[in-house]
């Protein structure tokens, strides 16, 4: 073969090298796109897509992976028991005799009449604080005044609820809860803080009747068993 033939043959194998070869390449490399672009078709949605260009000739879509919106329901709690808790009952205190203050109070009312009626509350309250026995400041109250029925003159016109005496004669109050209050604190002051604090205790300093500790007792037991 010719030198000059050698040549031609060359030059043209060169061409078609040059042609083919890249394109080859470039059909290779489209093809392995695809395929790993198939793989990723599980996040894309089958609407979205888009175009992409490859080596300025072949078109390629690429799945653009979208969220899928899901209706979101709301959480509905099961109907859950009430908790109900109860109020602890209020315990009044015991104030005198295994009463409290309002069953005492009610207990000297059912004894306590005419102008006294009502006044269990004061004769209550006042003994209590201080400290003497309200059965017996109710009992002499009672015997000095025959409030049981209908209330004497001195409380009537006085206010004066334990026959207390003073230098003219009995004592005059304001109100009848000035006498209540005088009278109960004069009880403490004067007999039960030396340790008078019973009838008979009490009976040669409040009354010369020497029996006048029976007729107080008496009415004791009246009140309580009112």
């Amino acid at each position: 073969m010719k030198p000059t033939v050698m040549v031609y043959l060359v030059l043209a194998f060169g061409l078609i090298v040059s042609l083919v070869v890249p394109r080859l390449f470039t059909m290779n490399f489209s093809s392995n796109k695809t395929v790993e672009l198939e793989k990723q078709d599980g996040l894309a949605s089958s609407n979205d897509s888009t175009e992409a260009t490859i080596d300025g000739n072949d078109k390629v879509e690429l799945a653009i992976a979208t969220p899928i919106a899901t209706d979101v329901k709301p959480v509905v709690e099961e109907n859950k028991p009430t908790l109900v808790v109860a109020k602890a009952e209020t315990t009044e205190a015991i104030v005198f005799d295994n009463l409290t203050m309002n069953q005492l109070v009610e207990k000297l009312n059912r004894s306590l009449k005419s102008n006294l009626s009502g006044t269990g509350n004061l004769f209550a309250k006042l003994s209590i604080e201080n400290g003497v026995d309200p059965y017996l400041a109710a009992a002499i109250a009672l015997h000095e005044t025959g409030c049981s029925y209908s209330c004497s003159a001195a409380v009537k016109n006085k206010n004066n609820v334990g026959g207390m005496m003073g230098n003219g004669g009995l004592i005059r109050f304001n109100s009848l809860e000035e006498g209540i209050t005088a009278f109960i604190v004069n009880l403490k002051e004067k007999y039960y803080n030396y340790g008078l604090n019973t009838p008979e205790l009490m009976n040669k300093k409040y009354a010369a009747n020497p029996n006048w500790h029976v007729k107080i007792n008496n009415y004791i037991n009246k009140i309580k068993q009112a």
